[in-house]
């Protein structure tokens, strides 16, 4: 019997198969779902009639982009309901509710999304949605994911209030929309199609509590093969506490490589620049450590379990004094040889001390960072609230991610989205620049990573986080063919061009899902 031969056959001036730490000229070989082959030479052997040849030139292939922390929840509400992006007044904001109204089944809530906050005065319209709808709820969504518009009905149904317009407040809303299949089947496919455009071929995604029913429509989706996007999905104890009885079923039901169940996710602290950053020393000019109560034993007792029945904790922690207590939850919980047995991670770590980020390495803590987090403000402000609050002598341990690789850690991309959407260039830019949006100034260079360990931890990072790395991650023979094509070598790009950089082709499973146009 013959060699087998490739269904496609990937040539490049720059292959990146994050083994190495630079991009060579060569080829990867895709037979079925698989990686055939990968190598330095032209691939002839691999070539027959049937193969297709994909001249790349310039452009750099990479192994799959994998997000390790993404809300489709919260990417899907706010496209929820009436489009509002182009009202300007009250009196149109009112007529479009209105219309709405009209249509809907009298008890539905009316949900709206793409209203500008600034685009007029917004005194007083919250009575007048009083008093037009006593006795139905209406809810429309900021463009910016700042806020929302509600009514009394609404925030007694739901139980937030504008001032706590964000997903922990409103999940009491997602059983509904993501059990409406009008709704939620286009959405999912859309967001399916906007990261396979960012070369995105795997997320692991926070699904609130049991997922509210989710996780049937993923399963659906799985058996009819009508995914181009690997879920790995938590479960994020919001309405009620952790339960592991649900994370047991949903260990059972999805065993496949695209829909899996990996544990369990929560909140400690909030942002350094609100206060609600829990740290080690006080605030600048105060004796605040931290302005919130965050409920560390319930934590601890929650990660325990979670971890005495095989399940991984991931926690967002973003203070030196948050990521300090949560290295001492995990430094409690199973161990092999040093090594956590079961591989929990720190999210985000805005600001930590050094001497807990070696810890982590020493034990195997994962961490899951915002790498494109300068591009939300502008470097002024970013400055100006560090000095205020941790001054600039601890402001030199802000984004260390220099410190976490230097430590043993293993590092993974994340975004938070929809507060980010993934954009691996950006990330580039923002991480191993060290700039803020204006591109100006560097801010913490030491703490910035190379571009080959940003290309790193967005594909063998991302697979050892969700315990694919036997599969997914590197560009090897017999791995998955998750490929992703950038239209340029980010190697070679001045730092000035990198946003524009962009990616050209998507591969899931050893199938075109993207090619730019």
């Amino acid at each position: 019997m013959g060699k087998q031969k490739a269904d496609y056959l990937l040539k490049s001036d720059h292959v990146f198969t994050s083994t190495v730490e630079n991009p060579f000229a060569g080829y990867v070989a895709v037979s079925g779902q698989n990686i055939l082959a990968v190598g330095t030479d032209d691939g002839s052997d691999w070539i027959d009639e049937q193969t297709k040849i994909l001249e790349l030139g310039n452009q750099l292939v990479t192994p799959g982009f994998i997000d390790v922390h993404t809300f489709f929840t919260g990417y899907a509400i706010f496209h929820i309901g009436i489009d509002m992006s182009g009202i300007t007044s009250q009196e149109d904001f009112l007529q479009k509710i209105k219309e709405e109204v009209e249509k809907e089944k009298e008890s539905a809530t009316v949900f709206g999304h793409g209203w500008n906050p600034d685009g007029f005065e917004t005194e007083g319209l919250e009575e007048k949605l009083n008093e037009a709808y006593p006795n139905r709820s209406v809810i429309v969504f900021a463009a910016d994911r700042s806020t929302c518009m509600m009514n009394q009905k609404a925030e007694e149904t739901y139980g937030f209030n504008p001032k706590e317009c964000y997903p922990e407040a409103y999940h009491k809303i997602m059983p509904e929309y993501l059990n409406d299949r009008d709704f939620i089947e286009p959405e999912f496919k859309d967001y399916m199609k906007l990261m396979n455009s960012r070369g995105v071929t795997t997320v692991k995604e926070m699904g609130f509590d049991d997922f509210y029913g989710f996780d049937s429509f993923l399963k659906e989706k799985e058996e009819k093969k009508e995914l181009s996007l690997r879920t790995f999905f938590m479960s994020q104890p919001v309405g009620e506490g952790i339960n592991i009885e649900h994370g047991k079923r949903m260990r059972e039901k999805f065993q496949g490589d695209f829909i899996r169940f990996s544990g369990y996710n929560r909140m400690t602290d909030g942002t350094v620049a609100s206060t609600k950053g829990d740290l080690l020393e006080p605030y600048e000019g105060t004796n605040m450590h931290c302005s919130i109560q965050v409920d560390y034993p319930m934590i601890e007792k929650e990660v325990q379990i979670a971890d005495e029945n095989g399940f991984r904790y991931s926690l967002h922690a973003q203070g030196d004094g948050a990521v300090h207590k949560v290295v001492g939850i995990f430094d409690k919980c199973q161990k092999k040889d040093g090594k956590l047995v079961n591989r929990h991670a720190v999210t985000d770590m805005e600001f930590s001390n050094p001497a807990d980020l070696k810890k982590m390495g020493e034990i195997g803590v994962t961490g899951e960072i915002y790498f494109q987090i300068m591009s939300l403000d502008p470097a002024d402000d970013v400055k100006k609230s560090i000095e205020e609050t941790i001054g600039t002598e601890r402001g030199k341990y802000f984004w260390n991610r220099r410190g976490m690789l230097d430590g043993g850690m293993t590092l993974s991309g994340a975004t938070d989205l929809p507060l980010m959407i993934t954009d691996i260039p950006e990330a580039i830019f923002h991480g191993c620049g060290g700039y803020f949006p204006d591109g100006k100034e560097q801010y913490n260079v030491q703490n910035t990573i190379t571009i080959a360990e940003m290309l790193k931890a967005w594909t063998y990072g991302g697979a050892y986080n969700i315990g694919m790395e036997d599969k997914l991650g590197t560009l090897e023979a017999g791995k998955l063919a998750d490929i992703a094509v950038l239209d340029r070598n980010v190697f070679e790009v001045p730092m000035s061009e990198m946003r524009d950089v962009k990616v050209s082709m998507t591969m899931v499973n050893g199938k075109p899902v993207y090619i730019k146009e």
